[in-house]
Order: C-alpha cells, then structure tokens, then sequence
C-alpha cells in the first residue's frame, strides 16, 4: 500500500490545528508542518499529533513555503491542507481509494465547500470549489506564486475528481476577511508589480462592479442568503482594493 502525508504550511493556527488534525491524524502515515514564525501553542498543538514541525521564517511567498515544505515530505503521495479545513468521512474513503490504485500521471481534486459567517456557501460561484491537493509526491508541486499559488504538473496528465467534501471554515468575522483579504491584496500587487504591470482606479471599479454582479447574479449569491449578499460585496471590496493597491504605488 502507497503511504501518505498530510503537508500544511502554518502560522498562529492554535484556534483551527487540531480540529484540523483530528480528521486525519488515525489513517496518514506522516503529518508534516512548516511554520513561518507562530507566537502562539501552533508548535505545542502539532506535537502532541506527532507531527514533523518545521520552521522557516523567510516569508517568499504561498507558493516557495509550499515547496519547502515538500522537501520534507517522505511518503508516496502528499495530501496538503490548511489549518481551517476538515477531511469528512466520505472524502477520506475516496482518498484512500484514489492511493490505494495508485494510478500513474494522476493527480486529485477535492471538493471543498466553505461556511462564511455561520453559513455553507453552495452558490456564488463557491461550490463546488475543486481544489488539487493529492497527488503523487514526486509527480508534481506548487508554482512560485506570491498567493493563490496552484500546483504544477505534466501536461498528459489525468485530473481526477474525488468525492466528499473538504469543509472550509474560512473567515470568523468581517474583521478577520478584512485583514485576510489586505493581505492578499498586497501580495497581488507585489506580485503584478515584479511583472511591470500597472492599474488604474476604473479598473478597480469596473471588476469590483464585474464582481459583484457575477456572485451574487449570475452565480446565484442571493440563494445563500444574507452571507451570500455581504460575501459578494466583501468581494468586490476586495477586488478593488488590490488594484487600488497596485495604482497607489505609482503614485510616489
């Protein structure tokens, strides 16, 4: 039987970690975990799971901190999560499936379905939210990317759906996708910047007004609810603020 390893790249997680690690800590064969400068039990919390915790605090980027933290994986196949994620039951017996056939070229997407404000989201352009996390450790990785990194991987190769969803609980509070999304804002502008791009505040608005319609219209944002009406305006804030970002900065 291919053995498995959980990766997770972490930092200030005590809150999510171990209902994280619950679902998965009886069935993989390692669980390795790279800290990029916690304050907080994070360290103590994946210990007492007997996982491999590493650190590196020389912040590149989502995508290099991944690829650190495959380096020390040792299993056959690599399952990556983060700490606010949970394998349910259904998606740990089409991942142990999937592992057990060990089929070549293959490379594994999960469904995952996040609850935002006290709510699943199963519209606005959410759900399912296939995601590539599996896949055989030495097959492929993740690109360089600053965030919203993807994993690479040889174009012949199959991408197969699991089932069962990976529940998401993203976003504790308006305070918490604000300081989130700041950040990501900032790493798409670094991001852009590197590449000699510019932006200009109508972009901002028009795909901010593109994003709103799309989620909560043409995605269908209005059946999830009052969450799903404040996500689509959360997200259209967001998308403007990161071309805001990127035109500020031409301005000095």
């Amino acid at each position: 039987m291919p053995t498995i390893s959980v990766a997770m790249i972490v930092k200030n997680e005590e809150k999510d970690l171990a209902l994280c690690l619950d679902t998965v800590k009886d069935w993989v064969d390692e669980i390795i975990i790279l800290d990029s400068g916690s304050t907080d039990n994070t360290k103590i919390i994946a210990s007492s799971y007997g996982a491999k915790f590493y650190e590196n605090t020389h912040w590149q980027g989502f995508g290099k901190q991944r690829q650190i933290a495959q380096q020390y994986v040792t299993s056959d196949y690599v399952l990556w999560l983060d700490a606010d994620e949970r394998v349910t039951p259904e998606l740990r017996k089409s991942i142990q499936q999937a592992v057990a056939q060990n089929a070549e070229n293959t490379v594994f997407k999960l469904p995952r379905v996040s609850e935002v404000f006290g709510r699943e989201i199963r519209h606005s352009g959410w759900y399912p939210d296939y995601v590539v996390r599996l896949y055989r450790t030495n097959y492929a990785g993740y690109d360089d990317s600053l965030v919203h990194e993807k994993v690479i991987y040889p174009s012949h190769t199959r991408v197969e759906k699991l089932k069962g969803d990976l529940q998401h609980f993203t976003y504790k509070s308006i305070y918490h996708y604000l300081v989130k999304s700041a950040g990501y804002a900032k790493a798409w502008a670094d991001q852009r910047q590197a590449k000699g791009k510019k932006a200009t505040l109508w972009q901002g608005i028009s795909h901010a007004i593109g994003c709103f319609v799309k989620m909560y219209i043409l995605k269908a944002g209005f059946l999830d609810g009052k969450q799903g009406f404040l996500l689509a305006v959360l997200s259209a804030h967001s998308t403007f603020v990161k071309y805001a970002e990127l035109w500020e900065r031409e301005q000095h």
